[in-house]
């Protein structure tokens, strides 16, 4: 928490505004406490852009002697959390009317939404889920103007890439693969979202953007 609330305050030392709720969001009551806090100060305004990113998820093997295995309930709360809720939040939105007309809605995905992984399989089940779901809502939501795009970011090292079992062979496997002997940085996604947010990007929807300097090419 300390280390977010140190960016949050060199956000607000340009002059923006930033406001946090720290709560469960895959939860459909605190989405819709959320929201009520939101419309107090957003007034007349609208979101231009919302941006899903939740990594919850169980990442047990499906086979293992001696260790607790996927059990049904664990691909559902994952694939809710990291898929599913994608939907939830927009629709929220939208029951509210605070989407901006020519809103951005982006997604988050991963290479494992189409490989497998030990002990990544009901993330992968989630990923997989949520590309669907991003087509989906690219689709039926473009006569609202909205427009809906996931990013396939290459490996980055964060914290929760590092909950992955065997995340440090993934991190040497990635680097060999690229092209540009390098994992994919947080700032390279993050000016993939950028892109995503401009005007010259209007017409960019239900699209998955590889964002990996050519990873996934090998």
């Amino acid at each position: 928490m300390n280390l977010i609330e140190d960016e949050f305050h060199k956000i607000k030392e340009l002059g923006i505004q930033v406001h946090t709720f720290n709560i469960d969001a895959t939860n459909p009551i605190k989405i819709e406490e959320a929201l009520s806090k939101i419309t107090t100060f957003l007034k007349e305004s609208k979101i231009k852009v919302m941006i899903h990113s939740i990594a919850k998820g169980n990442l047990k093997p499906l086979l293992n002697e001696n260790e607790d295995t996927l059990k049904p309930e664990d691909f559902q709360h994952t694939i809710h959390a990291m898929g599913i809720s994608l939907y939830s939040w927009t629709q929220a939105l939208l029951k509210k009317r605070m989407l901006a007309e020519d809103a951005r809605i982006i997604a988050f995905t991963s290479e494992g939404s189409s490989k497998s992984w030990e002990g990544y399989a009901a993330v992968s089940a989630a990923k997989a889920t949520l590309e669907s779901i991003v087509r989906s809502m690219a689709l039926e939501f473009a006569p609202l103007g909205v427009k809906v795009n996931g990013i396939q970011a290459g490996t980055t090292d964060t914290k929760a890439f590092q909950m992955i079992p065997n995340s440090s062979v993934l991190k040497e496997q990635a680097k060999a693969r690229n092209p540009f002997n390098r994992l994919t940085t947080p700032e390279d996604v993050a000016n993939a979202v950028y892109l995503l947010t401009l005007d010259e990007a209007k017409w960019i929807t239900g699209t998955i953007l590889k964002v990996d300097g050519g990873e996934s090419l090998r």
